[in-house]
């Protein structure tokens, strides 16, 4: 029992990070329909920018924990924004009356291009991070086995679950919320009702790319490694929890990163770990296949 308590802590922490991933792809897909394939390049860089934001404090005598967290967060939000905002203008707003295919591909040639400019900038090694939050609570579960909840652990819940909160207030109550399940239901619409449809879907990249920013931060701080390719497959599994939660539904998106994340704890923990990828892909297609519009996502309707 007390082992399998450990996993579920590790899984919803994992869980989390990829939550937060998977709201970006859910809020691009259901405001102008498309995949925002280099959203897990901004949760790269994210971390790459929390990184570099840990090592000037340390240079500038900065050792306060709760100080130096709260600076890299909300400068590597700030700054990771700026992509987001510069992706949407460059590379979707051209396209947003192309053809899908056309937009799929700058997308895929965006991630690539955020790859390359970023190992350019970096280098291709993998860069560490001394442990910055230690310590964490102890409870003796089953027998001589301790369950660990670190303090990591606690504040990677407890921020997820306040970020969570005041999104989902900024979109069921404020003007902005509004504009945005307006452009979501019908952007032309949206446009003759007086919304600024270009400003709304900016904004939506922009905090799209600010929750990337940071899961990238959270994921620094677990793992304590990074590199230029760590949001290729970040990115593909929060695509995957994005469509298993329901893509377009925001509780989905969280949903479906809980659940990626308990999948591959329960299955490193109980089986082998090679396969703990192919085990979520698996319960992908399943649900694909059994219920195509996800866990709670909802057909669309067309009125003829």
């Amino acid at each position: 029992m007390g082992y399998f308590l450990q996993q579920l802590v590790n899984g919803v922490t994992l869980g989390m990070i990829y939550g937060l991933i998977a709201i970006g792809y859910t809020m691009v897909y259901g405001i102008i329909g498309m995949i925002n394939f280099a959203h897990g390049e901004i949760f790269m860089i994210g971390a790459f920018v929390s990184l570099i934001g840990f090592m000037l404090l340390g240079l500038a005598g900065v050792t306060w924990v709760p100080a130096m967290l709260l600076i890299v967060l909300v400068a590597t939000m700030a700054l990771t924004a700026v992509y987001g905002w510069a992706l949407e203008r460059v590379a979707y707003r051209p396209l947003r009356n192309s053809p899908r295919l056309a937009a799929l591909i700058t997308a895929i040639g965006m991630s690539i291009f955020l790859q390359n400019y970023v190992q350019l900038l970096q280098g291709a090694r993998v860069k560490p991070l001394q442990p910055v939050v230690s310590g964490g609570f102890a409870f003796l579960a089953d027998g001589d086995f301790t369950v660990n909840l670190s303090y990591l652990q606690l504040i990677i819940i407890v921020v997820t679950f306040a970020l969570m909160v005041g999104f989902t207030y900024l979109i069921t109550r404020t003007a902005f919320g509004r504009a945005q399940r307006a452009c979501q239901q019908d952007l032309g619409m949206a446009a003759l009702v007086g919304v600024n449809v270009n400003h709304t879907i900016a904004f939506t990249f922009v905090i799209g790319a600010s929750l990337a920013s940071v899961a990238g931060l959270m994921f620094l701080l677990n793992y304590g490694v990074i590199d230029f390719y760590i949001g290729f497959l970040a990115g593909i599994k929060a695509f995957t929890a994005a469509v298993l939660g329901g893509i377009g539904s925001l509780p989905g998106a969280m949903l479906g990163g809980l659940l990626i994340g308990l999948i591959e704890a329960f299955w490193s923990a109980y089986f082998t770990v090679e396969y703990k990828d192919v085990a979520a892909f698996s319960i992908l297609v399943l649900v694909l296949i059994f219920r195509p519009t996800g866990l709670l996502g909802k057909p669309d309707v067309e009125k003829v």
